[in-house]
Parts: structure tokens; sequence; C-alpha cells
């Protein structure tokens, strides 16, 4: 009977050399998403004014207990990561939409009235896959289960302006856990549900670099609102990353003509007639200006109302 027992322990301990007891361990994607040279450099850069106006859920867990009472869970959890990523690289003004709602109604409540700032471009998305694989490998005195959770997200970037979709994207990310136990000892790999949200974050994070470069590749654009005795009120300030000493060239805007061959109205480039230097700043919130001198061409009063201002250097 020692005999038997010392022989058993024996193969125990065998066997558990081979096999290796684990934790779970949940790993992101395999394929970490590359960093954006625009989120790594610290140049200042004008900030344009960015809206998501919706991200829907069109898997099948679209009509699944996964949804809340407004229809839509996974949905709105993709909206509020990519807002956050985006809120967090400081390049850009980000407007509320899918709670706006509840901001106006907060606002009466306060008796303050609100005024909503229109977009220069918006983001529509989508997740397009939303799922999980378990696997389960059980041996003689050993069992091991390995849980992975995929998603897929589609993101268009819409210039508001004309409706023309400038930029669309897709990202898929993946996490998994993994558990392991030789004769009973070890951890047994329950339901990990937050597997799921760090898929959908791993994809919202490959997007989202590309998202911001295409961002920050269109010109930003202003307009003259008034002049007075030489100096002239620009829309925009300290917020959208304007300075004292900053210096903007005037656009007459070009022709509108019709392309032919897709119907959609083009505006030819536009031609620089002057510039502007900051000298000063006003203003708060969404009521900001900047103060400005000409410091190059001549500006007709009559024509104030068309003429636009851009970043030196773009067009």
């Amino acid at each position: 009977m020692r005999i038997t027992l010392i022989a058993l322990c024996a193969a125990v301990l065998a066997f558990s050399g081979c096999s290796t007891v684990t934790k779970p361990n949940a790993n992101k994607v395999t394929s970490e998403p590359v960093i954006s040279p625009a989120l790594q450099q610290e140049a200042k850069g004008l900030k344009r004014k960015i809206a998501i106006a919706r991200f829907s859920n069109e898997t099948k867990h679209g009509s699944s207990f996964l949804l809340d009472e407004s229809n839509d869970r996974v949905g709105k959890q993709a909206m509020d990561i990519l807002s956050a990523r985006l809120t967090e690289t400081g390049k850009f003004i980000m407007l509320e939409r899918a709670d706006l709602e509840k901001v106006t109604k907060e606002a009466g409540l306060s008796g303050l009235e609100s005024s909503i700032v229109g977009a220069d471009y918006l983001i529509v998305g989508s997740v397009s896959e939303f799922g999980r694989n378990s696997t389960s490998e059980v041996g003689i005195f050993s069992r091991n289960k390995k849980q992975v959770a995929k998603a897929t997200v589609n993101v268009r970037l819409i210039n508001v302006k004309t409706g023309q979709i400038v930029f669309s994207e897709e990202g898929s990310g993946e996490s998994n856990s993994e558990a392991n136990s030789v004769f009973g000892v070890g951890e047994r790999a329950g339901y990990n549900s937050s597997l799921d949200d760090q898929a959908l974050s791993a994809a919202i994070s490959k997007v989202t670099s590309n998202l911001v470069e295409n961002l920050l590749d269109i010109p930003w654009r202003s307009y003259i609102v008034d002049e007075t005795d030489g100096t002239y009120i620009v829309a925009g300030g300290t917020e959208q990353g304007i300075e004292v000493g900053d210096e903007f060239s005037v656009f007459a805007p070009g022709k509108r003509v019709k392309n032919p061959q897709t119907g959609l109205d083009i505006e030819l480039p536009g031609k620089i007639i002057g510039s502007l230097q900051v000298v000063a700043m006003a203003g708060s919130g969404q009521n900001e200006i900047s103060i400005c001198t000409l410091s190059d061409g001549t500006l007709s009063a009559s024509e104030l109302g068309i003429l636009y201002v851009q970043e030196k250097g773009d067009k």
C-alpha cells in the first residue's frame, strides 16, 4: 500500500512537471496599434470642432440581451471610448451629441441659455463584429480553457459643409484569457465579461491614430466677423489653439463649379489676398475672438462676409 502511494505521488509530480498551472490572464490585441506621429509631436495646431453623430451596434448582439432601454449598450460604449481617445489628444474641440438633450435640459434648470455650436466634421461609426469563442483541452490529468473575444469597428469622417465622406477606416481588436489546472490544482476559468470590453477598446484604439492624422491634415478655417478702424475680429481664440503673434492668410473663396462626373459642387482653390496678425484675445468659451491687424494686402469692407482665414502655409 505504501509503495502504491509513493508511486502515485511520483506520477503526480511527473505529470505536473509537464504542465503549467496558471491563473487566468487577459491579453489585449496581439498586434498593438501603431501610435500616430501626430499624437507624439508637441507642435501647436489649431483645433477642429468634432462631434460623434452616432455609433451603432450592427452585430447580432444588436437584437440580444445586451441592449439597454435605448436599445444600444455596445454602441454607446464604443462612442464613449472613441470620444475619450480623441479628447485625450488635446487636439480637438469635442462637441456633445449623444446626450445633447440632457445637456440642454440641465442648462435650463440652471437658468442658462444653451447655445449649440456646429461641428466642422462628424464621425459616424458602427460595431460590425462583436463576439467570443471558447476552447477547452482536456487531458488525463490536466484541463486547459481559453476564451477569446473579438471586435471590429468601422468609422466614417464626414465634412459637415459638403456632406462628403473624406475618410473611412476599419479596425479589429482581440482579447483573451487562459487557465490551466492539473489534478484539479490551479485556476478554473469562469466567464470573463471584461474580455468583451477590452476587445472593443483595442479595436477603437487601432482606428484612432489614422482618424486623428486625417483630421489634422484637413486645413483649419475661420472667418472675419467684423472690422473697425483697421482692427479685424476673427472667430476663435485660445481654446482653438490661437496665440498672440500668430499669423493667418486671408483668402477670397474660389469659384464653385459642378463636377459633371460626380455631380458634386467643387470649390476651386481660393486666392490669398492678405495676411492678419493676432495682437490680442477676447471672449470666452463659445464666444472667443482674436483681435488682428492687417500685416499685408488690402481687404475690402464689402467682401468681409465671404472671406476666410487659414493657418499660413495651408491651402
